[in-house]
């Protein structure tokens, strides 16, 4: 099973430990409209829920996976109503997400 099926899988049964699993100790994601850095231990299950649970995700598909690099594509509605085409670039490490960064486009609502 792919690193990609396993997270669907764990969401989808939302299974916080299977998911969090599939990332290694030293994750970042590095929010480029901010410049912050989210690390592991930043993201609590309370958070990873609340996402689960608030955020609108559509078309969810894997681009490409292989044993370096995970990449996805998705539509996400967020709480405040705004849709954007997400792109999510994952650097692998020892098999686990390691590095993730994302491209943002808006779509119009109306």
């Amino acid at each position: 099973m792919s690193l990609y099926e396993k997270m669907k899988s764990a969401q989808a049964e939302r299974d916080v430990a299977a998911f969090n699993a599939c990332y290694h100790e030293d994750w970042e994601f590095l929010f480029h409209s901010t410049g912050r850095v989210m690390r592991r231990e930043d993201d609590t299950e309370e958070s990873l829920l609340n996402r689960w649970d608030t955020f609108i995700v559509e078309g969810d598909r894997c681009l490409y996976e292989n044993d370096d690099i995970l990449v996805t594509h998705a539509f996400v509605t967020f709480p405040n109503g705004t849709k954007d085409a997400v792109m999510m670039v994952h650097m692998k490490k020892d098999g686990l997400l390691w590095r993730t960064e994302t491209g943002s486009t808006p779509i119009p609502t109306s």
